[in-house]
């Protein structure tokens, strides 16, 4: 026992100064540390490794330079958001001039990816990078496994970091395709909006509901003055209409609150709405949803359809 923690405490400390030194060759140096390039950039050689023990074996540095197919793409991107084109415009227009998504253009750094076009989230997800300012940055991205149902082969689950955690190089490590004064205009623009009113729009079941007809996570939609949620089946403000599509479902958060105050699953201290939706986040219960019934399921037995874009 003593030899085993004293074992631990060493790969503790070695992890320990293997963040720290990654922390610091990001920031003061630049460097880039591994990980898919982003959408617009390729890697280059840099030139031999600092260390001399890892050049003699052969590995050398890389580097971030624009991607001559897709960077201009990403500045399209950019100054379309700075003229008032929302997310979704901006993506429907780069399906409509058949511009290939990030999947596409790099399969191979993109096995986990099967879409075929572009999404909100994408372009989202591009809008929001620093990295395009020219700076290096490095644990945006965390991978947490989960081993509490003794499965050690479990696939991390991939999540974001808080800014806060962010590392960010001090000085410009590769050529900048936007400018951080238009970077940050545009995070002005994507910054969260109140309602008409002033008030800011809360829903207690966000992440929660799983449509009981294709599998999708549904969305939250305010209606009437009141919150809720819908799925479209798939179907986004990206994509024209097809001639034919299922009907979307559309619910209401009071009701599926109601459908679930009386479910032997639910624990019964949970009193209050606030209460369900906490009791519902620490048990990773989510709930498959249809036009009648709502029903409790534990996220890992949660069936999403396989024909999901």
């Amino acid at each position: 026992m003593l030899l085993g923690v004293q074992s631990k405490r060493e790969v503790q400390r070695s992890r320990h100064r293997v963040i720290t030194a990654m922390r610091t060759q990001a920031r003061e140096q630049g460097r880039y540390l591994g990980g898919r390039p982003p959408y617009g950039y390729q890697l280059v050689d840099a030139g031999p490794h600092p260390n001399a023990a890892h050049a003699r074996w052969g590995r050398r540095l890389q580097r971030l330079e624009p991607d001559p197919a897709t960077a201009a793409h990403v500045r399209r991107m950019f100054a379309q958001r700075l003229s008032g084109h929302s997310l979704a415009s901006i993506a429907r227009a780069l399906n409509d001039d058949a511009v290939a998504c990030p999947s596409t253009v790099d399969p191979g750094r993109n096995h986990h990816r099967t879409n075929d076009r572009w999404t909100l989230r994408t372009a989202s997800a591009i809008l929001a990078n620093p990295r395009y300012t020219g700076r290096q940055v490095w644990n945006r991205q965390r991978t947490d496994i989960d081993t509490a149902d003794g499965n050690r082969d479990a696939h991390g689950t991939v999540r974001w970091n808080n800014t806060k955690d962010w590392v960010i190089s001090k000085q410009q490590a590769h050529t900048a395709l936007v400018t951080e004064q238009e970077f940050i205009a545009t995070q002005a623009i994507r910054s969260r909006r109140s309602a008409h009113d002033g008030t800011t729009r809360s829903y207690l079941l966000t992440g929660l509901l799983r449509c009981g007809s294709c599998g999708r996570r549904m969305d939250a939609h305010w209606v009437n003055q009141r919150p809720g949620y819908r799925c479209r089946h798939g179907h986004t403000s990206t994509q024209h209409p097809a001639n034919q599509r299922r009907k979307i479902l559309y619910l209401r958060e009071d009701h599926v609150i109601a459908r679930l105050a009386g479910h032997p699953s639910i624990a019964r201290d949970t009193h209050s709405p606030h209460m369900l939706a906490t009791f519902l986040r620490e048990e990773k219960i989510h709930i498959v949803c249809d036009q009648t019934h709502c029903t409790p399921i534990t996220a890992r037995f949660v069936q999403v359809d396989p024909a999901r874009s």
